[in-house]
């Protein structure tokens, strides 16, 4: 897509459309990275919840709290993907 700015002095001027189209891409980039951000999360607990599991020693109360993040940041990656997927009437 071609950008048209007028440029006025030192000042880049764009049109509302523009500025729109613009900050819906970088909320879509913010949006992305986070995203990636609790994926990465997600498997590191689910990883260090089967290692506590695996030694033998059963902390019940740690691995509760663990699941239960793990649990909260599922939600918000589903939220995320959710926002980031359009809406598709069928």
């Amino acid at each position: 897509m071609l950008k048209k700015t007028l440029w006025i002095g030192e000042k880049n001027l764009m049109s509302d459309d523009e500025t729109d189209l613009s900050e819906k891409e970088a909320e879509t980039a913010e949006m992305l990275v986070l995203l990636e951000q609790l994926k990465t999360e997600h498997r590191r607990i689910d990883q260090e919840i089967e290692a506590v599991e695996q030694t033998g020693v059963i902390d019940v109360l740690k691995i509760r709290r663990m699941k239960k993040i793990k649990l909260s940041i599922k939600d918000q990656i589903v939220y995320l993907e959710n926002q980031l997927t359009p809406d598709i009437i069928a």
